[in-house]
């Protein structure tokens, strides 16, 4: 939905305000009978309550966290806006805030610096939720088609642990493959978390690969490639000394470094195996 216009989030902070002490029929008739409150329009306040509950404000209506903080957040997350899941490149500082944010946030009272600071806030949570339902998937989708595929024993070791350094394991003919799986739905972008674990993993099990796959909007998978180990080992930080040391980092891959297909399972591929394992794109 929309980020919603400056009399329904005005709305908003005053049913949570006040829902905490009474209930919304005694705030309802509140609003629509003392003239302090005739500013907004029972119309709009009813607009602003079925907001609150749509975004989920109304069950946190004791929150301690400032209510215009937590009615900006709500705003910015539910908003649908195409700039959010990529605000990490496109707003680096509250000069390049985005005009339905600037609005959402000079009607709650937050300065451009508060707004920012609220916006990195919400990327991060909206981010993280859709790289685990995402990256949950493509783990999924590569394990269904390879225990389809592979011509021996194909075990998903992530959904009982996360301590190997990679999610799924492939062993057959006297080969194995050690895969961590990355996913992503973008087309012009393809951007993964490392962890510590997994790095370390890759340096010292030749077995190792980093597989990306990427999936349709529906969760399919549309292609599937591999990123040599030396791009990665290049491009990750590096411990400055004994007394400090990264646990995860971010990799923002350029298109022409992942290898199309999986080159570790080659060897392992049934004849039957479809082509997106050997590389050729589905469209």
């Amino acid at each position: 939905m929309p980020v919603p216009p400056e009399p329904v989030l005005r709305a908003a902070v005053r049913w949570l305000e006040r829902l905490p002490a009474s209930g919304s029929t005694r705030v309802r008739a509140l609003f629509t009978t003392h003239s302090d409150f005739s500013d907004i329009t029972p119309t709009q306040y009813d607009a602003a309550y079925a907001w609150i509950q749509e975004t989920g404000l109304l069950g946190e209506a004791s929150s301690g966290v400032p209510l215009n903080c937590r009615v900006f957040d709500a705003a910015m997350a539910h908003s649908g806006a195409p700039w959010l899941r990529d605000a990490d490149l496109l707003i680096r500082n509250p000069d390049e805030l985005p005009e339905d944010a600037l609005r959402a946030a000079e009607t709650l009272g937050l300065a451009p610096e508060e707004a920012y600071a609220q916006v990195s806030t919400v990327w991060g949570k909206v981010d993280t939720e859709e790289r685990s339902r995402i990256g949950s998937a493509g783990e999924l989708a590569l394990f269904e088609l390879l225990s389809e595929s592979a011509e021996g024993r194909v075990e998903h070791v992530a959904a009982w642990s996360d301590g190997y350094g990679y999610d799924i394991f492939v062993d057959a003919h006297q080969h194995s493959a050690h895969l961590e799986v990355k996913t992503t739905v973008r087309v012009g972008r393809l951007t993964v978390y490392i962890s510590r674990n997994e790095y370390e993993t890759m340096l010292r099990d030749p077995a190792w690969e980093l597989v990306t796959v990427r999936l349709t909007p529906e969760l399919k998978v549309r292609t599937v490639a591999a990123v040599p180990k030396n791009w990665i080992a290049g491009h990750v930080p590096s411990d400055r000394s004994a007394r400090g040391r990264w646990e995860s980092c971010r990799l923002d891959i350029p298109p022409e470094v992942p290898v199309p297909g999986i080159p570790s399972v080659g060897p392992m591929l049934a004849e039957t195996a479809p082509e997106v394992l050997r590389g050729v794109s589905v469209s």
